[in-house]
């Protein structure tokens, strides 16, 4: 599937299974960097920790940034619940904002956010989309912490 999707010429991105270690990307990544021309992006979710919640580990973003691809954070399904509603999914979206900023303080190169005019009555993943209307100002917040990290990060011992 990945070589599939990497043979479309677009850019592939590829999500962390929620049961790998981020190491575990690069052959995923190399599969479809040798299947394709648009590119890879990997993609931070969270881990599956066992008990109805995922773990955003950041030093996660770092290792996949280490494999030389450029890194995406999905805030939103980073706060799933699995399992935690019974029959579906369940979701804490007031971590998703505060995930994203830590992200960008550690640093991304894109973010993945699910939005809802009004997410409650939202088909899919209701209990972790954010409201379409706090997006802008999470966009100002992590595109904030993102320049000042880079700016601290010039002159940073690598």
């Amino acid at each position: 599937m990945v070589a599939a999707a990497a043979r479309t010429g677009k850019p592939v991105l590829i999500k962390k299974g929620q049961f790998m270690a981020p190491e575990d990307m690069g052959p995923v990544a190399a599969k479809a960097a040798e299947s394709g021309e648009g590119g890879v992006l990997l993609c931070e979710r969270g881990t599956t920790f066992g008990y109805h919640r995922l773990v955003c580990d950041m030093r996660g973003l770092e290792v996949m940034r280490g494999l030389g691809w450029p890194v995406v954070f999905d805030a939103t399904h980073s706060v799933q619940l699995p399992g935690a509603a019974g029959t579906a999914s369940g979701g804490e979206r007031e971590f998703a904002a505060p995930l994203a900023r830590a992200a960008a303080a550690v640093g991304i190169d894109a973010l993945f956010v699910e939005t809802h005019p009004d997410p409650a009555a939202a088909r899919s993943d209701a209990e972790t989309q954010m409201a379409l209307a706090d997006l802008p100002e999470l966009l100002k917040q992590v595109l904030a912490i993102g320049a000042a990290r880079r700016a601290v990060m010039e002159g940073a011992p690598k």
